[in-house]
């Protein structure tokens, strides 16, 4: 009898990439390297008499074939539009987007850099530049397929999942299960505070690890996530300090981002909403995942005691910053 495979990367062998370039028509060299990537797998394949090339094999079953497309049309605006974002390829087939066996795949030119460094003034200001560019090009036209931020459902969803796979440790529960609600109301008051803010389309997971920077210039990577939202999503991630760091580079991305776009004030209220729901979206995606090998390899420490008290502490620091008034920009109100 023939096992079956466990897992859908299980039947992502070496072999079935090569198929699949040699399927877009890309003539290769045998050349494989896997490149750092959970949710899908990218790798670095060598092509006959030219540069390696990134390919990217998407996870089974995350997003629909529109859904992806979707993703491939935004990031071809913003490349149209001379916004500096690293954008699949046209293979030699044709199309951006291919298809071998179970997995759909797209294909990326090879681009290096690091990730700036947001503690320099200049660099935060060229950040806002881009993005309110990139802003620009979003609120052109709505997504069809691709989602859109629901704070509050997010967070009784992914709160959900982890209460009905039992990933919350039975002495962690009664905190975890108080502070939820008071999260989720806190989190309730300041989305009313900004009251009906804009959504747009976004990059979606634009932190620091999403952006090269390499010979004074800047590149936008990884469009997975890109979905609409509030155009603050894009902005925060890119904040760290104490609350008076964060102002003063909140003034500074906003002085670039506002050459371009103006930015509603009030969305400054979804930042520690936003942020709640990226902590508990993260523990879900890890326990999501947790039947693909890489995980419990990557994250061993997931389902130790230590990592659920200190969810448990940051939920009680999240719950105050809910609690705070929200960022203050040094010269503005």
């Amino acid at each position: 009898m023939t096992e079956t495979s466990s897992h859908p990367y299980d039947a992502l062998t070496p072999d079935t990439i090569l198929d699949a370039m040699e399927s877009a028509g890309f003539v290769i060299n045998g050349r494989l390297f896997a490149l750092n990537s959970y949710e899908n797998r990218v790798y670095q394949i060598g092509v006959e008499d030219s540069a390696p090339i990134i390919a990217k094999f998407y996870r089974p079953g995350r997003w629909t074939e529109a859904q992806i497309r979707e993703e491939h049309t935004f990031t071809a605006e913003l490349a149209a539009a001379d916004i500096p974002v690293v954008a699949p390829m046209a293979m030699p087939s044709g199309d951006t987007l291919g298809r071998w066996q179970e997995f759909h795949f797209a294909v990326f030119p090879q681009r290096g850099g690091q990730a700036p460094d947001t503690s320099v003034t200049d660099t935060l200001y060229r950040l806002g530049q881009w993005l309110g560019q990139l802003h620009n090009v979003g609120a052109s036209k709505p997504f069809q397929h691709r989602p859109a931020f629901n704070i509050l459902d997010g967070l009784t969803s992914k709160n959900q999942l982890l209460i009905d796979g039992d990933w919350i440790p039975a002495d962690l529960r009664p905190a975890w299960d108080s502070l939820i609600p008071d999260l989720y109301d806190a989190c309730a008051r300041r989305i009313d505070d900004a009251g009906d803010v804009a959504s747009l389309r976004l990059h979606g997971d634009c932190h620091a690890g999403n952006i090269l920077c390499r010979d004074e210039q800047m590149l936008f990577v990884d469009l997975d996530d890109c979905r609409t939202g509030p155009a603050i999503q894009d902005l925060w991630l890119l904040l760290n300090g104490d609350d008076t760091e964060r102002g003063q580079q909140f003034g500074e991305l906003l002085e670039g981002y506002e050459m371009f776009r103006d930015f509603d004030r009030r969305e400054r209220h979804l930042i520690e909403p936003l942020r709640c729901y990226r902590q508990i979206a993260h523990c879900a995606w890890l326990a999501k995942r947790w039947d693909d090998p890489a995980f419990p390899r990557f994250f061993p420490w997931f389902t130790q005691p230590r990592y659920w008290s200190d969810q448990v502490l940051a939920m009680r620091e999240q719950l105050a910053a809910l609690q705070a008034p929200p960022i203050n920009i040094p010269g503005q109100y």
